[in-house]
């Protein structure tokens, strides 16, 4: 068996096109542009990169990009004057803290000073618990864009057995919600799980977000069952450095009925996802209908 590779990048672009079509609507209907306000703490390389994409991805789609950039030793009392400042703006529907922050700031203080209703991330523990519940949430990027692959190559998902592998709050807990919304059957799995490959093997969707290089081999994939690759792993292999997943991507393609790539797969719908948040929070903040298939 040869899995289908599920093309992340090419889905990211349908979302993203999705995406300024509505707001181009918004603009010329309304008079309404969705704003997007990112906040960088300091001159970390990777989350440098990661603000520079999404401000690029926020004008290419017609929102309006609101970068704030602020030095390492930004104080505490600083940062959350200009989140509350933030919450009180009209013009910016979507509010990202680029995480990791300096050691010396309260991560969740600063996130749960976020409004609900603007936190694009989904972290805030409001929108936390309304995702636990069932109820009308923001919903994590990442986890969002797995689920729209997952809807997209299955349809429905209804009575599916579900594992994910992995328990973070930023991935593998809200992944879980999100399935047992779609009525799947889902086990939360993780590096202490007895037997950790006979759980995968009873899975027909498998998602792996627990962070270690390759850990899950062709083994452990039922054969014919959709593995989604949440990982990215930098590694050196042959003196060069090069991305994997959490998945070893030969031995489980050999498997599985489906695959996401890394890189290639999840990665490109995270940010096509934080596009998709900010235009639904806009769309709510005014009271209008929610665009179609682009939240969960």
């Amino acid at each position: 068996m040869t899995a289908k590779v599920i093309d992340g990048k090419a889905f990211a672009a349908n979302v993203r096109a999705q995406v300024q079509d509505h707001v181009a609507k918004l603009v010329a209907e309304q008079g309404i542009q969705p704003g997007l306000a990112v906040v960088l703490v300091g001159e970390d390389p990777a989350s440098k990169v990661y603000v520079k994409n999404k401000h690029a991805s926020t004008i290419e789609v017609g929102m309006a990009s609101f970068e704030h950039r602020l030095p390492a030793e930004t104080s505490e009392a600083d940062l959350l004057a200009l989140v509350k400042s933030l919450n009180a703006d009209p013009k910016v529907h979507g509010i990202l803290v680029q995480l990791p922050l300096p050691a010396h700031l309260n991560s969740e203080l600063i996130i749960n000073t976020i409004d609900p209703a603007k936190d694009v991330d989904g972290f805030h523990i409001s929108n936390v618990g309304l995702l636990g519940t069932g109820q009308k949430s923001m919903v994590p990027c990442t986890p969002l864009g797995c689920l729209m692959m997952l809807r997209d190559h299955h349809g429905k998902l209804a009575g599916l057995n579900a594992v994910v592998v992995g328990r973070s709050n930023i991935v593998g807990k809200p992944m879980a919600q999100l399935l047992l919304g779609d009525s799947c059957t889902v086990t939360i799995a993780h590096s202490r799980t007895k037997d950790l490959a006979a759980v995968c093997r009873g899975a027909d969707i498998l998602v792996a977000a627990v962070g270690r290089p390759e850990m899950l081999t062709g083994e452990y994939v039922k054969p014919g069952a959709t593995v989604i690759d949440v990982g990215i792993n930098r590694i050196e292999r042959d003196g060069k450095a090069k991305l994997v997943g959490d998945v070893h991507y030969e031995s489980a393609a050999a498997v599985a009925g489906a695959i996401t790539p890394v890189p290639g797969g999840v990665g490109p719908m995270t940010i096509a996802c934080l596009l998709a948040n900010t235009l639904t929070a806009c769309c709510r903040a005014h009271g209008l209908p929610e665009p179609e298939g682009l939240t969960a």
